[in-house]
């Protein structure tokens, strides 16, 4: 993972905090967005995740996906059009 901004690090710093995962993938796909509803400029509007952490154990996919958006509401409000998940318990692929 390559910081590549604010958002992006807001997006990690937010996430490493909350789940402590042992695996956290972000990609910042913006580029691919360009001239579409909610793509920006300077991009860090569209992102993929990928985090696989203890806290999704026991979890179904939905609840999973609701709990990463509580923790990135604030971004999810704002900058961010676009978020992909997929949240993964430990040794899920």
């Amino acid at each position: 993972m390559q910081p590549m901004g604010a958002i992006f690090d807001a997006i990690q710093a937010k996430l490493t905090d909350a789940f402590a995962p042992n695996r956290l993938e972000i990609e910042d796909d913006s580029a691919r967005h360009a001239g579409h509803a909610g793509a920006r400029p300077g991009g860090e509007s569209h992102f993929n995740v990928t985090i696989e952490a203890e806290a999704f154990v026991g979890e179904g996919k939905v609840a999973r996906q609701r709990m990463v958006y509580r923790a990135l509401a604030e971004e999810l409000a704002g900058p961010v059009h676009a978020l992909s998940v997929k949240a993964l318990a430990p040794g899920e692929a």
